[in-house]
């Protein structure tokens, strides 16, 4: 499994109730561009839209060899995400309670195939952020003092 990007921001602004895999339908030159590291999931987030789930704002540049057959490329459209009937129906039941969100957390391969991880969350408020950044700096503490 080789990480390719990283939704940092998410874990900071939202608890993460639940964690799923889903493909995610890409062309050719989207997929190499995205394994060489040019995929960006900051300002990621999953909307869904007549039964199916697609993730927008993931940023994928253009492969430079395939310059040529990109000439209208769109750097951040909509991409369809891949899961089973069941976890889509699940995800419409989550998405329609309050306060609850579906986002990226990771873009990264299995086996040849890239697969995003979403997180089913909810938003932290000001209060909880603090209280998360406290209780890892008190974790950090403690493991500089036991290498010691």
């Amino acid at each position: 499994m080789l990480l390719l990007a990283e939704n940092r921001k998410a874990r900071h602004n939202y608890s993460i109730l639940e964690k799923f895999e889903a493909g995610l339908v890409l062309t050719g030159p989207e997929v190499k561009s995205a394994k060489n590291g040019r995929a960006n999931l900051q300002g990621a987030y999953v909307i869904p839209k007549s039964g199916e789930l697609w993730l927008t704002g993931l940023q994928i540049a253009p492969y430079p060899p395939a310059h040529r057959e990109q000439a209208n490329y769109d750097l951040s459209r909509d991409r369809k995400l891949l899961l089973t009937q069941a976890e889509i129906n699940y995800l419409f039941g989550k998405l329609k309670q309050k306060g609850l969100t579906v986002v990226p957390l990771s873009l990264y391969t299995s086996h040849r195939f890239i697969k995003v991880e979403l997180g089913l969350a909810r938003g932290k408020t000001l209060y909880d952020k603090r209280v998360s950044l406290k209780r890892r700096e008190t974790e950090r503490d403690i493991r500089r003092s036991l290498k010691r």
